[in-house]
């Protein structure tokens, strides 16, 4: 077997993994009694994103190999889903929000750091191999998107996207790549950690990064935009499927599988990775994370104009430009960082724009995304062609506006206050 094959494996069930819940956890919290803390469950992803990464990550550089960690954080992970699932379902509709909510914590808080570990893992075992990783990670890595479209439709097909079944799918394939992650070549540790210093370590030394204007408002911006990352994972599925509740639009297609609608986003973000290289060489940095910054209006906006009947095609093109607004912003986000900052730092100037982007911004993004909601809307007992359904309904339209309305707003401070000579040299 070689090791493309077994890396496009290891992406594949990395981030199926993550695609069993992402989009439809919010659909079974709902109806679970906990609607109004559907953005706390997205948020903590931000939260121990904050720490975890930067944690494993010194374990896997000083003591234990990338491979090894990355097979022990997924098992971790897979239990707490694993009882985090078995849980929901024995619970029923008497679910307990602080018993829940921990356990699916202690699962995200060991599977986060997995997202930079794969990527080490798959680089050392490239590099080792004498394979040039800039030229063979990406088609190994749109794998990893293929198997969380799998999941999604596998989770909406089956009918799981109402009920805590979507955590032990998630589960069960964790548990097959954490044995999976044993098996691949090992990784060593390196050597030249060894004298680093805590504060190094964490990234930290990244800080001084703020003394320069540009790269000062570059950090505070990528904080700002990534408040939009994470708020139509938890609740575009809730507000699809709030359409059910009027009898025009509760048989279509878009309602009655909508997390398949969603995984349109998706799709778009794997073919939009190829056109990043071109728009940077092109327009610069500037000009890619302005169409990333409206690509994000866009988005909110089209949602709130659309509906799952004659509005569907806006739906599906809130659904294509999503690719550009995520591509755009966090693949063109890194490159820029790479390529502006001293070599010495470049590390911890990479974990400096993550924990800007889906630590700090992501988690106010969801908390505040639930409170507008929360202002909005409610979840009602509906009786639905026959059976009673718990559904998110009220105002979507001014909840997506308001988020439009952010998003537009960033776009134009951005334009105004970042200031940055574009030359073609990447």
């Amino acid at each position: 077997m070689s090791l493309k094959f077994r890396l496009i494996v290891m992406n594949f069930l990395q981030f199926a993994v993550w695609g069993a819940y992402l989009t439809s956890m919010s659909r079974y919290l709902g109806p679970a009694g906990l609607g109004a803390h559907i953005g706390i469950f997205y948020s903590v992803q931000g939260i121990v994103s904050i720490v975890m990464p930067a944690i494993m990550g010194i374990i896997a550089d000083r003591w234990v190999p990338a491979q090894k960690l990355l097979g022990v954080c997924h098992l971790l992970a897979a239990l707490f889903m694993l009882s985090a699932g078995l849980y929901g379902l024995n619970a029923g509709a008497e679910v307990s929000f602080p018993v829940l909510f921990t356990l699916y914590t202690l699962s995200v808080a060991f599977y986060m750091p997995t997202l930079a570990l794969s990527n080490s893992v798959a680089y050392s075992i490239l590099e080792r191999g004498g394979m040039d990783t800039v030229r063979t990670f990406p088609p190994i890595r749109v794998f990893g998107t293929v198997g969380f479209i799998f999941t999604m439709w596998f989770v909406d097909i089956v009918g799981y996207q109402t009920t805590s079944m979507q955590f032990v799918v998630s589960a069960v394939i964790g548990l097959v790549l954490g044995a999976y992650a044993f098996t691949l070549p090992n990784c060593p540790i390196s050597t030249d950690t060894k004298d680093k210093t805590l504060f190094q370590a964490l990234g930290l030394d990244a800080f001084r990064l703020f003394r320069q204007r540009k790269m000062a408002l570059f950090f505070i911006f990528s904080m700002l935009l990534g408040v939009s990352l994470q708020i139509t994972n938890g609740f575009a599925n809730p507000f699809i499927a709030s359409f059910e509740s009027l009898p025009e639009f509760a048989n279509t297609f878009g309602v009655q599988h909508s997390n398949i609608l969603i995984s349109l986003s998706q799709i778009s973000e794997a073919l939009c990775i190829l056109l990043i290289s071109f728009f940077l060489r092109r327009y610069g940095i500037k000009k890619v994370m302005l169409i990333a910054m409206f690509a994000w209006v866009l988005r909110f906006g089209f949602f709130g104009l659309g509906n799952p009947g004659n509005g569907v095609w806006l739906l599906v093109l809130s659904m294509l430009v999503y690719g550009v607004a995520f591509d755009f912003f966090n693949v063109s986000g890194s490159l820029f960082v790479d390529k502006e900052t001293p070599h010495t730092i470049r590390a911890s100037a990479q974990g400096m724009f993550m924990l800007m982007t889906n630590g700090v911004g992501a988690t106010i993004g969801t908390l505040g995304a639930q409170w507008v909601v929360n202002r909005f809307t409610s979840w009602q007992d509906l009786i639905v062609n026959g059976q009673m359904k718990s559904l998110m309904v009220g105002d979507w339209q001014s909840v997506w506006f308001i988020f439009a309305g952010y998003a537009m707003l960033v776009a134009l401070l951005f334009g105004i206050l970042f200031r940055y000579k574009h030359e073609r040299t990447y």
